[in-house]
């Protein structure tokens, strides 16, 4: 199935998957052809994005007892799959291609965010539940919900062995970059991370200075961005360098730019 050519069909298994309610052999094919497909591994990341937006403009809430012990069950079992991979991968069994790891760590992904995600959906069900009594309030959430990031633009940053290490995405409505540190890569105190744009005609611009934090966001107009070819992270003196003379330092982390067009 070459989901690449039915879009719509795309974005309804990739939510799913996302919201981890694609279940069976329906969650084994979509696996199956993401490990192959890049576009489909970027549609299920970018669903886990717009799911964590969501997430942003519900209050926060304390957690049940029974929620944690089910978090700990899951967790649990992760390690445990993680372990046991490990050791065949030890006994001389056959090395796990990348684009399998990177699944994996999706899916790890994913399954931190699905609580978060499905608190979400209780929510806005029960908002619709009480829509002839409270017509105020549902309308102050839809007014939410607009205001949520519109994501067009997304680009995975990978090192030098392919090993996905940022995820960035860009709002060009709210002319917002943000970028999520998923590998364990770490700069010295000395040291910065700054974000560069390729230009088609082979120079770059500086699109701005990364924090030390796993998560965080940077200011850009949508000229900056569209176009550009890819997107890459070099290692610069603290503060940065200056974004006409490119970069001076090594380039750690490189990745095409990919526009949405689901």
């Amino acid at each position: 199935m070459n989901l690449t050519n039915n879009p719509q069909l795309l974005d309804r298994l990739a939510g799913a998957y996302a919201l981890g309610t694609l279940r069976g052999g329906a969650l084994r094919r979509f696996e199956a052809i993401a490990r192959e497909r890049p576009a489909v591994r970027v549609a299920a990341l970018m669903w886990q994005t717009r799911l964590a937006a969501l997430n942003e403009l519900q209050p926060a809430i304390t957690p049940g007892p029974n929620v944690w012990r089910r978090i700990a069950i899951e967790l649990a079992a992760e390690q445990e799959t993680h372990t046991m991979q490990q050791a065949r991968g030890s006994s001389g069994g056959p090395a796990q291609s990348k684009p399998r790891a990177w699944l994996r760590q999706l899916g790890f992904w994913r399954g931190a965010a699905t609580v978060g995600a499905m608190a979400t959906v209780l929510v806005v069900v029960g908002a619709v539940q009480l829509r002839t009594q409270h017509g105020a309030e549902i309308a102050g959430l839809q007014a939410q919900l607009l205001a949520a990031p519109q994501i067009e633009y997304v680009a995975v940053l990978a090192d030098d062995k392919s090993a996905a290490s940022v995820l960035v995405t860009f709002d060009p409505k709210n002319r917002q970059l943000t970028l999520q540190r998923v590998g364990a890569f770490q700069e010295a105190g000395d040291k910065s991370l700054q974000l560069w744009a390729l230009t088609n005609t082979g120079g770059v611009r500086s699109l701005g200075v990364l924090g030390t934090a796993r998560l965080l966001k940077l200011t850009a107009a949508e000229a900056e961005v569209r176009g550009a070819p890819a997107l890459a992270i070099s290692l610069e003196p603290k503060g940065g360098v200056p974004g006409t003379g490119g970069p001076t330092g090594p380039v750690l982390f490189k990745g095409a730019l990919i526009q949405k067009q689901l």
